[in-house]
């Protein structure tokens, strides 16, 4: 369980995801996975990064119940920080990431799949913020890159979610695959990808975040002052309180 690396082809590293039941992360998992992510991107054999997760979906967020537990602030200005850390760790990878998606990518997931370099989804993959009704606000920066505008606030104010084949037709993700053919499909982008020299891989990557028109750390981290201000009221502790008692 945690977060695993391994290099299943020459040029490309795998960082895997395991922490049962949902890949909904504590706060100490957030930072392991901006590391391994760092690790990964910094190596001079790796010219292109695999993010992907094991169990039933990619990623179901932060860890709510952990949240819970904690009757003051620590855990979520943790949680605030290693989501702001991982997310960052995925942009600025030194090296092109390819996300690999399966089953659920909502909250934290968006943050992760959206800052990736491409998308690889299995046909079973949804992809949504349900923030709203967990007693949050934030990664509308991230879902803003896998949809049109409308339709980003429209999934966000109604907490829906978004099929892979939806996002493959707003162009944003590369593939869509059965699911036992997902990790061959990300392998195999990730494979044409590490293919290119080592140096302007890199280079590549520097030049295309350069340019991006938003800048996501900034853009997320005043999304994340919106969630502390939600939890300072109150609101944020009563909605986040019915997490796991709906009928």
């Amino acid at each position: 369980m945690g977060v695993s690396t391994e290099s299943p082809v020459k040029g490309v590293s795998v960082v895997t995801v395991d922490h049962p039941p949902v890949n909904a992360l504590p706060v100490q998992g957030w930072y392991d996975l901006a590391d391994a992510l760092r690790a990964a991107g910094r190596d001079p054999e790796v010219r292109c990064v695999v993010l992907a997760a094991a169990g039933r979906g990619f990623n179901a967020g932060v860890d709510i119940k952990e949240m819970q537990r904690d009757s003051g602030h620590d855990t979520l200005i943790g949680a605030n920080r290693g989501c702001f850390e991982a997310f960052a760790a995925v942009y600025e990878c030194e090296v092109p990431v390819v996300a690999a998606v399966h089953g659920f990518c909502l909250g934290g997931g968006i943050g992760l799949a959206a800052n990736a370099d491409a998308i690889v989804a299995s046909d079973d993959a949804t992809f949504g913020l349900p923030e709203l009704d967990r007693g949050a606000l934030g990664a509308a920066t991230h879902l803003a890159r896998l949809v049109p505008q409308h339709l980003m606030r429209t999934l966000y104010y109604t907490s829906r979610t978004a099929t892979a084949a939806e996002l493959q037709a707003h162009g944003s993700v590369w593939k869509v695959v059965p699911r036992a053919e997902l990790q061959d499909a990300a392998l195999e982008l990730a494979g044409e990808i590490a293919r290119k020299d080592g140096y302007l891989i890199r280079l590549a990557k520097a030049a295309i975040n350069g340019i991006d028109p938003v800048d996501v750390r900034r853009s997320y981290r005043f999304e994340q002052g919106f969630t502390f201000e939600a939890n300072l009221s109150g609101a944020a502790a009563r909605v986040r309180d019915t997490f796991g008692k709906e009928a």
